[in-house]
Order: structure tokens, then C-alpha cells, then sequence
């Protein structure tokens, strides 16, 4: 066969006999894998080979369970119909299964070509995978892939090691069928591939947005001191009684200084959650099982949590971000992996973090607000998730404000009574225990979060591209709190969207002398106070922009 042959004949196969596959073909169908493109040399796919039909039964279970899940997802009964009349996979009639995994520990070292992305050495491993389907198509031999898997239970079952992610797991044997020479889901009529591939020759560049552009649509240049009283004179001129408009018009002028001009527009805002989870959760100081925070994150993904409601309430784009979740979350999610480890360490004995992660956690955090930014959005607003974050923030508020720690620590997710007092002594005990150097630097390492430093890393890039800053609830306050401990400056361009039912966050409000637009016992947290108080930011800039002015509208002033 020649190569165009090959290729025009690959299948994604379903259906294969019952032939042995000959040790001589696998393993000169894993070494075109090995002879693949692979980004910096990373050499970073692994192959593992699975024949016990024990194995296979069980894999056949993780795949029915999400099988399952992906029908219910279909969109009539109609489709739901033809899709359960699919076959999908062979896992148990094929003679070898084959999974292709790839190494994340590989940048742990610098290695050219990851700097741009870090998902280089899984797209190297789709590469491999596709040289190994050519090798054994060309030997008479086919593969099929199967995805249809949670990959957090495959991994386990397997016994992968936490740095060793799957692509899936492919069926190997020799093909049943040639499926009329055609993909098996094309000859079924689920989908027709196009005849010819999309191809267009990009003829003009588009210039990269400069910072300049971004930053609140700039229109006109003034020194600060001449802005402020401007918008103030621009504010006062609105057909209403000086000040009437209250909380509004000081919006009005803080957003309008942030952005350097009379006519301020928010533009794309967006609201990131950051998710981790917390070592001190394991000592009962929540009431809830540390897997919520993961639970919790896939809710988050299926659109099916306060915070999904109310950003598509107000049009608001959303991010979710793994800071540290005790989970590996499938590689197919429309998640933000910034995954600093599976959790912090317990301090009530020993330090969150090290000083490295601590300083990692900085800059994913900017780096995951300035690709925000860089989308066009001006407006950004931070959320978390965690099971233990309360007490974690808690912790921090008492070093930070220097204050006892039974004045910062409150039911959390709902701690009350008993639970809420061996909360607070655990915690204290933590804070006697700690015997580090004095230095914020060592305190944030020792009781930090990773979700909690990833948004205070944040926020110091936000004011760095002079976007508006929505801050949550208690813990969300606290990463702020880190922040304008680092850059006082931030503030200005702090909106706080709400005051906390949690116990702690009207002292730190006190603290930095700011007064939070609603106050509804809200501590849910999830960002869902910034998404709920959004529309009054909004309101504050539509009246600066459009509401008339007494000469406009020929109103009388007396």
C-alpha cells in the first residue's frame, strides 16, 4: 500500500476478529509512535498494554457509566435512539487494549517548545498515536479509540501514577470490516465528513491589541487631578439633584478615573473562579467532605451553579480555574488547569506550600488574568471554591490584621455550635505551632491556598492592566487583602461587591476604610457577588454616558 492509501484507509474501528495481534506488530506499531513528532524532544508519551480480560471487563464499566451520561446529553429522542444503536467501542471483544498516556513531569525542567504551551507534549502523544494507527493499518491491523471515559477512575483503576495522563484507551486487532470504506459513524448517517478540508490563506494581518487599546478605551488625556474634577462637573450637570444618584455617581467616578476618561465602557467582563482544595479540611473544620470542592468544579462545568445562573443572568463570561484541586479533572473540560498540586499540606503540622509554589501560584494567577485581558475585557471579577477555604482565609486575616483568631473565623459552609469551636481551636493551634520566619512571604507559604494566592496574583495584574477589580465575598476579600498588603495602589481600582454574612469580612472591610455595594448575607462565594451586584456597576455607567444634561435637555437648574 502506498502512504496516500494508508491513510485514505485508516478507520477509527469498532467491530474486529477474535486474531491474536502478533508481539512483531504492536511493537513496530509503538515505535512509529516513538518516531513521532515530539515538541522539544520532550519524549514524553508512555505506552502501557493491557491483555487480562479482567481489566478489560472493568474498563467496559467505566465506559457504560459515562456512556450513559453522553446519551442523556443528546438533544431528542430521536437522536438519543440512533445514538444507543451505535457501536462505540470493542473494549472486551478486541484482543489487546493500548493506552497512550503522556508525561506531565517532563516540565518540571525547561524544554523548548512547552514555553508556549504546556499541552505540546499531549498534542506530541496525538501525533504518536496517529503514526502508531498508520503502522498497524499498513500491517493489516486497526485501532479504535475509546474517550467516552471519566479519566480520574480509568487512572486509578490502572494504577497510573498522579504525572501520567491517558488520551483514552485504544482497541488493537485486525479489522472485522472496512465499513464501506468510509468513518463507521458516516456509513451509520450520524455526520457526513466534508469531502475536501476547510482551507483559506490568510492574506491581511491584524494588528495585536496593544495595552493602550484595551485599557477602558481611552478617549481623552488628562492629569489626574484635572479627570476627577471633570467627571465630577460631568456628574453634577445630569438632569437630577447634585448627589441624588448616590453610590452610583462615586462609581461613576471611580470607574471613569480607572479608565482615564468622561466616557468609561466596560467591555467582555468576565468572572474566574479559582478551585483547590485545603489539607486542613481533613481535620473537620468544614461540613462538608473535602470532595465537594470537585463535585462542585464539575457543577461549575455543566453550568448548573449559582455563579453559571447569574453570569448568564448578566452576560458575563466565565472561567473556572483548577488552582489545586484534589482531582484530575478529564483533559476534555472547558476547564483552566493551573493545577499547583492536589491540595495544600495540613498546616496544623507543617507548611501549605513551599516557597516555590507560592510564587507559582502568583504568577498563574496573573498569567490566567492577563489572557483574560488580553481577550479585550477591562472588567474582571474573582471567585472560589473549596472545601476548607474559610478556615484557611480565616488563618490569614489573623496574621494579616494581626487580630485574634476567634474574631475572624465564622460557620464557613455551615459550622455552627460545637464544630464551630473545635473549628477555632484547631485553628489556633495552627497559629501557635507555626514557628517560621516573620516575613510575609514565609506566612502566605506556610497558611496559604492555592486558589486563594492564584486570585491575589490576579488582582496585582488586573491593576497592572487597569481593569476594574470585583471583589467577592470573605475569602476573595482576603486574596485582596494579600494584594494590597504587596500594592496598596490596587484599591483604586477595587470595586467591593457585597458585605459577607461570614463573620470576618466587615472587619477587613473596616480595615481597608471601603463600603461594599449590597449587603444580602450572601457567602456562597463562587464570584456569585460580583455577578450579582454587576448590573449596578453597569447602571453607574450608563447614566455617566447617557443620561442628559441640564443644557442638553434645556432643564433649569433653579
Amino acid at each position: 500500500m502506498t502512504l496516500d492509501e494508508i491513510i485514505k484507509s485508516r478507520r477509527d474501528t469498532r467491530h474486529f476478529t477474535q486474531d491474536e495481534v502478533p508481539d512483531e506488530v504492536i511493537q513496530r506499531a509503538l515505535q512509529a509512535g516513538h518516531h513521532a513528532p515530539s515538541v522539544g524532544l520532550t519524549d514524553a508519551t508512555r505506552y502501557y498494554l493491557i491483555k487480562s480480560d479482567t481489566i478489560k471487563k472493568e474498563i467496559k464499566k467505566l465506559f457504560l457509566d459515562y456512556d450513559q451520561k453522553a446519551c442523556n446529553l443528546t438533544d431528542d429522542e430521536l437522536q438519543k435512539k440512533q445514538y444507543q444503536g451505535l457501536k462505540l467501542e470493542a473494549i472486551e471483544e478486541t484482543p489487546l487494549g493500548l493506552v497512550i498516556c503522556y508525561d506531565r513531569s517532563v516540565l518540571n525542567t525547561f524544554t523548548i517548545g512547552t514555553v508556549g504551551s504546556n499541552e505540546a507534549i499531549k498534542f506530541s502523544a496525538v501525533s504518536a498515536s496517529q503514526n502508531i494507527w498508520l503502522s498497524l493499518t499498513e500491517q493489516g491491523y486497526s485501532m479504535g479509540w475509546v474517550s467516552i471515559l471519566n479519566y480520574y477512575q480509568f487512572k486509578q483503576l490502572l494504577g497510573l501514577p498522579e504525572n501520567i495522563e491517558p488520551l483514552g484507551y485504544f482497541c488493537v486487532g485486525k479489522p472485522a470490516t472496512d465499513y464501506g470504506n468510509q468513518p463507521m459513524l458516516q456509513q451509520l448517517n450520524w455526520k457526513q465528513k466534508a469531502e475536501k478540508p476547510f482551507v483559506e490563506e490568510i492574506l491581511v494581518s491584524t494588528p495585536v491589541s496593544t495595552t493602550e487599546s484595551l485599557r477602558g478605551m481611552k478617549q481623552s488625556y488628562f492629569d489626574d487631578s484635572t479627570l476627577v474634577e471633570a467627571l465630577q462637573q460631568k456628574i453634577d450637570n445630569k438632569t437630577k439633584p447634585t448627589g441624588s444618584l448616590g453610590v452610583l455617581e462615586i462609581l461613576a467616578k471611580q470607574i471613569g478615573t480607572v479608565f482615564q476618561t468622561l466616557e468609561p465602557k466596560i467591555i467582555k467582563p468576565h468572572i474566574a473562579v479559582f478551585a483547590g482544595d485545603h489539607g486542613i479540611a481533613n481535620h473537620g473544620v468544614s461540613a462538608y467532605p473535602q470532595d465537594v470542592t470537585r463535585q462542585m468544579v464539575t457543577n461549575f462545568l455543566e453550568g448548573g451553579a449559582g455563579i453559571n445562573v447569574f453570569c448568564r443572568q448578566n452576560n458575563i463570561s466565565l472561567t473556572i480555574v483548577d488552582a489545586g484541586v484534589n482531582y484530575d479533572f478529564p483533559t476534555n473540560t472547558n476547564l483552566v488547569s493551573a493545577k499547583i498540586a492536589k491540595g495544600t499540606q495540613s498546616f496544623l503540622h507543617t507548611s501549605a506550600m513551599s516557597k516555590s509554589e507560592l510564587d507559582l501560584c502568583f504568577t498563574k494567577g496573573k498569567g490566567i488574568v492577563n489572557s483574560i485581558f488580553e481577550m479585550g475585557c477591562n472588567c474582571i471579577g474573582l471567585g472560589e471554591m473549596g472545601i476548607g477555604n474559610t478556615s484557611t482565609a480565616s488563618v490569614l486575616m489573623s496574621i494579616l490584621l494581626e487580630l485574634p483568631i476567634e474574631d475572624c473565623v465564622g460557620q464557613g459552609t455551615g459550622v455552627i455550635d460545637e464544630k464551630l469551636i473545635q473549628k477555632q481551636n484547631i485553628l489556633k493551634k495552627a497559629i501557635e505551632n507555626y514557628n517560621g520566619s516573620n516575613d510575609l512571604e514565609s506566612k502566605l507559604a506556610y497558611f496559604g491556598g492555592f486558589e486563594i494566592l492564584q486570585m491575589a496574583g490576579g488582582m496585582l495584574q488586573a491593576k497592572e492592566n487597569n481593569m476594574l477589580i470585583l471583589v467577592d465575598g470573605f475569602i476573595c476579600t482576603v486574596a485582596f487583602l494579600i494584594a494590597y498588603k504587596k500594592n496598596p495602589s490596587v484599591k483604586e481600582n477595587a470595586i467591593f461587591c457585597h458585605s459577607s454574612a461570614e463573620k470576618g469580612h466587615q472587619k477587613i472591610l473596616n480595615y481597608l476604610d471601603v463600603q461594599p455595594l449590597l449587603q444580602l448575607d450572601l457567602r456562597l462565594g463562587e464570584g456569585t457577588g460580583c455577578a450579582v451586584a454587576f448590573p449596578i456597576i453597569q447602571s453607574a455607567v450608563c447614566f455617566l454616558n447617557e443620561m442628559a444634561s441640564f443644557e442638553s435637555a434645556g432643564v433649569s437648574r433653579s
